[in-house]
């Protein structure tokens, strides 16, 4: 992965999901490329090499223990953006540290890098990188070079996920050769119980997957939303194709028509918190149509697991909170980047001043910022993402909302 600075449906549905794809529009031939076998087994509801999971276990160095959440899905070579993992982990203060997954000739390694610019040697090097090999039901290996142990559990009060992995193809000249093609994959979560809060929170990914900014949108099932994004991926690849289609009998061939001809689109949903009543969700869009690099950004969101219902900025925080969020993020951009006190923060942004972001989720111990890159710093920061503990935040949340003492322990 780049730098990361990153309707419950029957049966039936699932079976539909997981076939072979096939576009409306044969003119250009769309194909579902075979589905690869990840490590590790999954349960019969996933697709084939898509997992969710939770281990818990301690970091060399540390008496309190971590959960990590680690999703895998089906990665194939070429796959420019993410290499088929990706994780998040939390200890006892609720503040969370994402994780990009690497790729590894063992089907069994689980090799990790920690991108958070906390645990970063300098500004803008990669952290500690875990090198793990699944065992069982343990992750057994080296973090940073010291041995470490994980265990798989499923926490009291942790929500149940089946992963979907669904993917796509369309060749740009199929008559030619090594054509070009624009690849795009989905990875959709959903949860394995039943009832009307679970069903909510399943409408809620595809709203996510959507890109839906309004909580309440009218949405359509995972498998109506896929057909949509197929054919607008489609349609959209071949109209910019159209244009440089091969003059019939010229000898050129791909590679020699660019690199750059080679789209790709992901939409990923990955697990940032799972503790009842609480549930925070990433949405990670990538896409590359050209050009020096690829697009993305990660859209996340809170979930009160009761009812289903979305957590936005505005049923967080008071109407009052955005002026009194600014100074406190500005000393959690701080606090991440390691600057001094008085140290200019146009080391990291563009500005000196940093802007209240609404796109923020919550743990059980704070909040989290994200700006995704180019909102306030270079692409090279990529996403800048900023803790602010419960603590801090007293007297900025609503009441009611699912965490210790319905947030009240922030006004104490």
């Amino acid at each position: 992965m780049a730098i990361t600075r990153f309707f419950l449906l029957g049966a039936l549905s699932l079976a539909v999901l997981s076939c072979r794809s096939r576009s409306a529009d044969t003119d250009q031939a769309t194909t579902t490329r075979p589905a690869a076998t990840a490590p590790g087994a999954a349960s019969a509801a996933d697709t084939p090499g898509a997992t969710y999971a939770q281990y818990r276990g301690v970091l060399p160095g540390s008496p309190d223990s971590i959960t990590l959440h680690l999703h895998t899905w089906p990665s194939l070579p070429g796959d420019t953006e993410t290499e088929g993992m990706l994780g998040c982990y939390a200890g006892s203060n609720g503040q969370p540290f994402q994780l990009g997954g690497r790729s590894s000739a063992s089907p069994d390694s689980v090799v990790l890098v920690d991108f958070s610019p906390e645990h970063a040697p300098t500004l803008g090097a990669d952290g500690p990188v875990w090198r793990l090999r699944r065992q069982g039901h343990e992750l057994t290996g080296t973090w940073n070079g010291k041995p470490m142990r994980l265990r798989l559990a499923r926490p009291a009060g942790s929500l149940a996920f089946r992963s979907i992995f669904l993917q796509d193809s369309v060749v740009a000249f199929p008559k030619l050769e090594n054509s070009p093609q624009a690849r795009l994959s989905v990875l959709a979560l959903e949860p394995v119980v039943a009832g009307t809060a679970a069903s909510a929170v399943a409408a809620q990914v595809v709203r996510g997957l959507r890109g839906d900014t309004l909580p309440d949108t009218p949405v359509p099932a995972l498998a109506v939303y896929w057909k949509e994004l197929r054919h607008t991926h489609a349609q959209d690849y071949r109209q910019d194709m159209a244009a440089l289609q091969p003059i019939p009998g010229d000898s050129a061939d791909y590679p020699a028509l660019g690199i750059g001809l080679n789209y790709e689109e992901q939409h990923l949903t990955h697990v940032l918190w799972n503790q009842a009543p609480l549930l925070s969700l990433g949405f990670y869009t990538y896409s590359f149509t050209g050009g020096a690099h690829g697009n993305y950004g990660t859209t996340a969101a809170s979930f009160d697991t009761r009812t289903g219902r979305r957590l936005t900025y505005e049923a967080i925080f008071r109407p009052d909170a955005e002026v009194k969020l600014q100074p406190l993020l500005a000393a959690a951009l701080r606090r991440a980047y390691h600057l001094a006190p008085d140290a200019s923060l146009s080391e990291v942004l563009f500005d000196e001043t940093l802007p209240v972001t609404h796109n923020v989720y919550l743990t059980s111990g704070g909040a989290e910022f994200i700006y995704v890159p180019y909102e306030v710093a270079a692409y090279a920061f990529g996403e800048v993402r900023l803790f602010v503990p419960l603590r801090e935040l007293r007297g900025l949340l609503r009441p009611g909302l699912p965490l210790p003492n319905g947030g009240e322990v922030a006004a104490k």
